[in-house]
């Protein structure tokens, strides 16, 4: 059954009706969501919830990462029925079949199908910083300089400089450009080899990089001799946004990383793609870093599907996502902050403008079942989110998430809410 989206100046009615009760102070959550605000969504575990509503009367809406996605049935039968061989020694015709099926599509060379996306940007790390000491220019909230552990320098003997990363999840091309090393063979400083964007943009919401941007980045590379990577873990939802298909984006690329695991829902899986010299160096690092699969077709026949049938319904996810942040800005009393311009894919960033509430404790209590909520709302609702950086939360949509569920987060959003309402009163 449909359900209507309404405002939350109706969350009073739970207040009138008297079924709102006192939040419960628990932090049944905090082992699932960590320490740290800036990296909880990444740490794994069930997360726990208190109140009786265990059974059928719960409906999970699981908005903490689109890598919670799971295989379908069609999914699961070619995986099953996939031929397989030796994809080390290059004999597995599935594997094969999707790095030609990626390369057409990313309109390069040639591709290499990888366990994950952060053994990908390693790699190509590797490959474009051919010395160690040589050195990438990244974005300071990028996902490779904040979230893959320092890999580059760990295991590459790679060295990062950064640029300030701006809301839209652009750099400013003056200071790209003052991070140019110009000494080179001066012994004291390391060599600029590579810049690395991010599109779509994690940290700063699922931000789409402009294309007039990339093209300036390009440019500026070029100019100075240097390689462009893209992370591109969601480069097909910013293809979907711009309307555009992928390859008009990585033109201004030299190599490109493509997550096929988060929304395009494969159980696994990178593609890294670039010209054939590059890909044929990757294949070395792939090695050297334990990512050589046998029989890997199993997987690759996961990954054909994702690009061949599951791009186009991205854009659900993105409709879902400005839906719930409508629903945030429609909130009366005006207790989050949105910038609903700023949603243009799956993921949603947002603020909360009560410093009585915190984001952990917002997610804390969307996590949570009542008997208060089920006498409420007819069942429970267990919403799972997680506080992101700088103090806001953060949720993603994919393909396990319906209009119907985005509706119901709503209406536990709205729930939520009246509790704390009606606490503030109580407390006056």
């Amino acid at each position: 059954m449909a359900l209507k989206t309404s405002s939350c100046r109706l969350l009073f009615k739970f207040i009138h009706q008297g079924v709102v009760a006192p939040l419960a102070a628990q932090n049944a959550l905090r082992s699932v969501l960590g320490c740290s605000s800036t990296r909880g969504y990444y740490n794994s575990g069930k997360p726990s919830y208190a109140g009786p509503g265990r059974a059928a009367h719960v409906r999970v809406v699981d908005l903490r990462s689109d890598t919670v996605t799971k295989p379908g049935p069609a999914m699961r039968q070619a995986m099953a029925e996939a031929e397989v061989g030796d994809d080390v020694m290059g004999e597995d015709p599935t594997v094969n079949e999707l790095q030609k099926i990626a390369a057409d599509m990313f309109g390069m060379e040639a591709a290499l199908f990888v366990p994950s996306g952060t053994m990908s940007n390693l790699i190509a790390v590797m490959v474009h910083c051919r010395e160690r000491g040589d050195e990438v220019i990244v974005g300071d909230l990028s996902h490779l300089h904040i979230y893959e552990q320092g890999g580059s320098a760990q295991l590459a003997g790679v060295h990062s400089t950064t640029v300030t990363t701006l809301p839209d999840g652009t750099f400013d091309l003056e200071q790209l450009e003052s991070k140019i090393r110009h000494g080179y063979p001066d012994p004291h400083y390391p060599r600029s080899r590579l810049v690395c964007v991010e599109n779509t943009h994690n940290i700063q919401g699922g931000r789409v990089l402009p294309l007039a941007f990339l093209q300036e980045v390009r440019a500026l590379a070029d100019r100075y001799g240097l390689s462009v990577h893209m992370d591109g873990a969601r480069v097909m939802n910013a293809a979907v946004a711009q309307g555009v298909p992928p390859s008009a984006i990585l033109q201004h690329t030299d190599t490109v990383s493509v997550c096929l695991s988060k929304g395009l829902g494969a159980p696994v899986g990178t593609v890294l793609a670039g010209p054939k010299d590059f890909i044929s160096r990757a294949v070395r690092c792939r090695k050297a870093l334990g990512g050589g699969m046998r029989q890997a077709g199993i997987l690759a026949a996961a990954g054909k599907l994702s690009l061949q049938n599951m791009i186009g319904r991205l854009e659900e996810d993105h409709g879902n996502a400005k839906m719930f942040a409508q629903a945030l800005l429609d909130c009366n009393p005006n207790l989050f902050a949105v910038d609903l311009a700023a949603v243009e894919t799956n993921i949603l960033r947002f603020r909360l403008q009560d410093l009585s509430l915190s984001p952990r404790e917002f997610c804390d209590h969307m996590a949570q079942v009542s008997e208060s909520e089920e006498a409420a709302l007819g069942q429970g609702i267990q919403v799972l989110m997680y506080p992101h950086f700088g103090n806001s939360v953060r949720a993603v949509w994919h393909l396990g998430i319906s209009p119907e569920d985005t509706q119901l987060a709503i209406q536990k959003m709205q729930f939520v809410v009246s509790q704390h309402v009606m606490e503030n009163i109580r407390a006056q």
